[in-house]
């Protein structure tokens, strides 16, 4: 049996209160080794997508660093956020009974983040990931491990952040549509990764119904809806919308953002700055949102929150290490340049 997760408050009449999880985030948790490349180069097409990250094959490539990022990953990265910005945050998901797996856990554990729906699975290894930076940008190459998914006994928390798992995980996303029809009051966060796209639109129908908040990218909402030939976002928008979502956010890397609430469209651009390693913005941005939301704000003013985590993420190598609180959130926003604000399309 799972220990139920709640956040104990011992107050100054030395009675004790119990509180309910604010976001429980799922998805695979993954260590991160960053290979900073010295020789390599970028080829695109004429239009500039289909980019290409190459290297000089069979030959001894020289690089310049390795940095080891711990307890990463889409859904760790959005408790991690979480967490620093002030919610009771928790993560379910699953790592080797290794060595790799207990540094997740502890890694965790120091951000303030619950781990005791973290299973370590005997025979299974923890996901370990290599990401090839170069220059602001980077290519990871991912293996998840088949674990056995199982939301098993948890309680009902106040929103589920649902992103990254493996490739055998589409029965355990039709459990938690089960869990989502008998808990009603839980809302759920849907930022889908690779292998949740590739699954499709139709098999995970119920989730993408389910979904109060969707967030992904301009290249991730062609793919999800087959749609190549066109990049107009609110088309885009409207098309993510009608699978069911009740808000679509799409994020266009420097160029900003777009959010979709059924009735109004904005656009939210960055937040100025200069990008080191680009890592990370996404989840910082739609992990910060979210938060956002569920302290009280209006859509426009979470839209103006999530840009700022982001700047500050990629100006670090990983995508944890520039998650800000909320007082330092905060001053940022209020040093904003005047422009900074949502803008209605």
């Amino acid at each position: 049996m799972f220990l139920k997760v709640y956040f104990v408050l011992f107050l100054l009449d030395g009675t004790i209160t119990y509180m309910k999880t604010d976001i429980l985030a799922i998805g695979d948790v993954v260590i991160d080794a960053f290979i900073r490349l010295k020789e390599a180069e970028v080829r695109c097409d004429e239009h500039k997508q289909n980019c290409k990250l190459c290297l000089s094959f069979a030959d001894k490539v020289p690089y310049e660093s390795v940095e080891i990022c711990k307890a990463v990953g889409n859904s760790a990265n959005a408790s991690v956020s979480a967490a620093r910005l002030g919610l009771n945050s928790a993560l379910l998901s699953y790592v080797g009974n290794d060595r790799n797996g207990d540094e997740c856990v502890e890694e965790l554990q120091k951000n303030n983040v619950h781990t005791e729906y973290v299973r370590k699975e005997d025979g299974k290894v923890t996901n370990y990931h290599y990401v090839l930076w170069y220059d602001v940008d980077r290519t990871i190459l991912v293996k998840h491990e088949t674990y056995n998914y199982s939301l098993g006994n948890i309680e009902a928390p106040k929103w589920i952040y649902l992103s990254s798992m493996g490739e055998n995980s589409l029965e355990f996303h039709m459990e938690i549509a089960d869990f989502l029809d008998k808990n009603p009051d839980t809302k759920l966060v849907f930022q889908p990764g690779t292998f949740q796209m590739k699954f499709g639109k139709d098999a995970l129908a119920r989730i993408y119904k389910k979904t109060d908040i969707f967030f992904c990218n301009v290249e991730e909402s062609q793919r999800i809806l087959g749609r190549s030939d066109t990049r107009d976002l609110p088309t885009l928008m409207k098309e993510m919308m009608a699978l069911g979502p009740k808000i679509v956010c799409i994020t266009d890397g420097i160029d900003g953002a777009y959010a979709y609430d059924g009735t109004h469209m904005w656009f939210m651009s960055v937040y100025p700055h200069v990008p080191f390693e680009r890592t990370g913005a996404g989840d910082a941005f739609a992990s910060t949102v979210t938060s956002a939301l569920l302290l009280g704000k209006t859509l426009e003013e979470a839209m103006m929150w999530g840009p700022i985590n982001s700047m500050s993420v990629v100006q670090k190598v990983g995508a944890q290490k520039g998650l800000l609180t909320r007082e330092r959130l905060e001053e940022y926003l209020r040093n904003a340049p005047t422009d900074y604000k949502p803008r209605l399309l």
